[in-house]
């Protein structure tokens, strides 16, 4: 992708946030990729009709997340690879499968056309949701797996940028068209125009199943999102052009072979991207057998340390991201979750050590473990509940009874 013009075609922009650059800043190519960063500090809400309003992320403007080009990021990850390590990347080897008794990978080289073996061991599987190598240890029996298939799809689109290299909209937000059952979303590019993403149902009377023509395009869009067509220039092109992708969460167990292959990332624990945490989830893994390759020189114990350390939170991750979804397209609009909202940053404000939103945890403290950040998360969502019972803002909150259901519930974290 360095040398040829690649088309992205269905590829949502990341969404970087601690946990990616913890482990970005600890390899040593966060300052490399920051000319690359668009900071986020919130979710910009479209109504349906043309009215925004801005929904903080965080406490403050310390607490932001980052759009960052896929593409150019996968760029500039793989020259500093080269450069660092002095081993060369080989390109469209296309792994087929593997012999795991042997530790032979089959390899499809797509120049060439025909395949090989390569032998090694041990293998750390790093191909992705739809992993061959996992397929391997599945079908060899040696380990279960799940491919839960969303019933939304999802179409990337372009916002063109404006006259200068301009942005048309707000550049330091996460631009959300939440309609109930579907959105739209747009997140910012450095040369001025929007990555958008519309995530629709396949199958229904509003679904991908029935955009069947230009026309069909272009009255829905009409209908559900006129503020965002309008500054979408080749609408119906780009959407019969570009491919409708799928998306899946994966589970999977165990993610080893004894000393042999290891799964990490997608391979192991695929996740839809409604919370924007699969990269910065990808790059927590590689922090995280980092650290056990420093502490063990036996490669099972280091890979049964992984997956015991790293599959209570990928499992986590994977839950709270389906749970993300319903709230991007749907409870944002709601006057009880803005409420929520913003007591639960009041709490924070009052209460540091007790109460963190569980938004908060997962996308701004790389120390609490996703797992942590579920199961606080549900405890503190029982105070929310109890605290905006009866009240319509947060001067109503009766701080009195806050502070007992604080001490009572929440231990410190």
């Amino acid at each position: 992708m360095r040398r040829s013009d690649i088309s992205a075609g269905r590829s949502i922009n990341l969404a970087l946030a601690d946990r990616g650059m913890h482990a970005l800043k600890r390899a040593g190519v966060l300052d490399g990729v920051r000319s690359l960063m668009i900071p986020m500090r919130g979710r910009l809400l479209h109504d349906a009709n043309g009215a925004t309003s801005l929904q903080r992320y965080g406490k403050d403007d310390s607490e932001v997340i980052y759009s960052i080009s896929r593409g150019e990021l996968n760029k500039r990850l793989m020259t500093e690879f080269e450069r660092a390590s002095g081993i060369p990347i080989r390109f469209r080897q296309n792994c087929r499968g593997a012999d795991l008794e042997r530790s032979a990978v089959t390899i499809l080289d797509e120049d060439k056309g025909s395949t090989y073996e390569l032998t090694a061991s041990p293998v750390i599987a790093a191909d992705g949701a739809s992993s061959a190598l996992r397929e391997a240890m599945t079908r060899a029996g040696v380990s279960r797996a799940s491919e839960d298939v969303l019933s939304h799809q999802y179409k990337e689109l372009s916002i063109a940028p404006g006259a200068g290299d301009r942005h048309h909209l707000d550049a330091n937000a996460l631009h959300i068209w939440p309609r109930g059952g579907f959105m739209l979303i747009a997140l910012p590019n450095t040369d001025g125009s929007f990555t958008a993403t519309l995530f629709l149902p396949a199958k229904g009377s509003e679904s991908f199943a029935s955009l069947t023509s230009p026309q069909s395009v272009r009255e829905f869009f009409a209908r559900h999102f006129p503020d965002a067509a309008a500054l979408i220039p080749d609408l119906e092109r780009d959407f019969f052009a570009h491919p409708t992708g799928s998306m899946v969460t994966v589970r999977a167990a165990p993610w080893h072979v004894r000393d042999k292959l290891l799964l990490i990332g997608d391979a192991a624990h695929a996740v839809v991207p409604f919370h924007g945490q699969g990269m910065n989830c990808a790059f927590e893994d590689c922090v995280a057998l980092d650290d056990l390759l420093d502490r063990h020189t036996q490669w099972e114990t280091v890979f049964n340390e992984f997956e015991r350390a790293r599959k209570p939170n990928a499992d986590a991750i994977a839950e709270m991201a389906l749970e993300n979804y319903v709230e991007m397209r749907d409870t944002v609009r709601h006057a009880k979750f803005q409420l929520q909202k913003s007591l639960s940053l009041e709490l924070e404000r009052r209460y540091p050590q007790q109460f963190i939103p569980r938004y908060s945890m997962v996308m701004f403290h790389h120390e609490i473990p996703y797992a942590t950040a579920l199961k606080r998360g549900r405890l503190q969502q029982q105070v929310l509940d109890d605290l905006s019972a009866g009240i319509e803002s947060v001067e109503q909150v009766d701080w009195t009874r806050a502070a007992e259901q604080v001490r009572v519930r929440l231990s410190q974290l």
